[in-house]
C-alpha cells in the first residue's frame, strides 16, 4: 500500500515538474512584455541615415515612415519611444546585449535572422534594385561584369550578392565595394567612382528624389524583400503585441494613412486579422 502510494506522490510531482516546465517559456515572455510596460519605455534601434524608414531631418531629428509607426504603437501600448542609433553591423549584439529592445528600421527577413531573433510578419514589400547612371547602357546582370558596384555594408543588398545564386554575378564584377551608408554610395555613383548600387527600392527611390537627380536610375531588380521587425527570442509576447497593434492599425486606417504621408501610397501589407 505504501509502495503504491509513493509511486502516486511520485507521478504526481512529475506531472507538476512537467507542467512549472512547460509553463516556464511562457511567463519568461509575458516577463519580457510586462518589463516594458513596467519601464514605460520602448527602446528602437535603428541606422539614422536609412531615409524614409529612419534618419536625421534638417533639425537633427530622427524621423520616417518606421518612426511614425513605432510611435503610434507606443502611444496605443502607453509607453515612450526612445529613438537609438546603432552601428547597422552589431545591430544583432545590441539586441542581444539588451541595449535596445527591438531593430526597427526597413529590416530585411532573412531565414538568418529569423534564426537569431523573434521576427514580425512583413509589414511593408520591398525589393533590391540594382541603380546605375542612366546613360550607363547597364540593363541586365551581364552588363555588370568588370563593373565596380556599391552596397551598404551588413545589408539584405550585401546578403544577396554574396549568396550562391548570385556566385557567378559576383565573380565578374571589376570589384564589389562596401560603403557605410548609401547616400555615400549614391554620390560616388553620380561622380562616377562607381558604376551601380545595389539597395532597397524603398530607400533608393526616396534617396533619388530627395537629391533632386535625373540621372540615376533603378535598371532592374535582383531580389524581392520585405521588411519585419526583430525582438530577442524569449520576447515573443512583446512581439505578439506589437503585431497585434499593427494590426489594429491595419483595421481602423493609421497604418494606411502613415503610408501614404510616406510614400504615396498604402504601400504595407500587414494581415487585416
Amino acid at each position: 500500500m505504501k509502495k503504491a502510494i509513493r509511486k502516486i506522490i511520485a507521478l504526481v510531482l512529475s506531472l507538476l515538474m512537467l507542467a512549472v516546465l512547460t509553463a516556464l517559456p511562457a511567463l519568461a515572455e509575458e516577463a519580457s512584455l510586462q518589463a516594458i510596460l513596467d519601464k514605460g519605455q520602448l527602446i528602437l534601434g535603428l541606422d539614422d541615415s536609412f531615409p524614409p524608414m529612419g534618419f536625421r531631418n534638417e533639425a537633427n531629428e530622427i524621423v520616417g515612415f518606421d518612426i511614425d509607426v513605432a510611435q503610434e504603437v507606443c502611444n496605443r501600448l502607453g509607453v515612450e519611444l526612445l529613438k537609438q542609433p546603432i552601428d547597422w553591423s552589431a545591430k544583432e549584439l545590441e539586441l542581444a546585449a539588451g541595449n535596445i529592445d527591438c531593430i526597427w528600421n526597413g529590416m530585411s527577413i532573412t531565414p538568418e535572422r529569423q534564426e537569431s531573433m523573434s521576427m514580425t510578419f512583413p509589414y511593408l514589400n520591398n525589393a533590391i534594385e540594382v541603380y546605375v547612371k542612366a546613360d550607363s547602357g547597364i540593363a541586365t546582370l551581364e552588363d555588370l561584369a568588370g563593373k565596380k558596384v556599391a552596397v551598404q555594408g551588413a545589408s539584405y543588398a550585401e546578403d544577396v550578392i554574396n549568396s550562391e545564386e548570385y556566385a557567378q554575378t559576383k565573380a565578374s564584377l571589376g570589384e564589389l565595394l562596401s560603403f557605410d551608408d548609401y547616400l555615400t554610395a549614391l554620390l560616388d555613383l553620380q561622380a562616377g567612382g562607381v558604376d551601380a548600387v545595389l539597395m532597397d527600392r524603398v530607400v533608393g527611390d526616396y534617396k533619388i528624389t530627395g537629391m533632386g537627380v535625373t540621372d540615376i536610375k533603378a535598371a532592374f531588380a535582383l531580389a524581392d524583400d520585405n521588411f519585419g521587425i526583430g525582438f530577442r527570442k524569449e520576447d515573443g509576447a512583446l512581439r505578439d503585441r506589437i503585431e497585434g497593434i499593427l494590426i489594429e492599425m491595419k483595421q481602423d486606417g493609421k497604418l494606411a494613412e502613415i503610408a501614404t504621408q510616406w510614400f504615396g501610397s498604402d504601400l504595407t501589407i500587414v494581415p487585416a486579422e
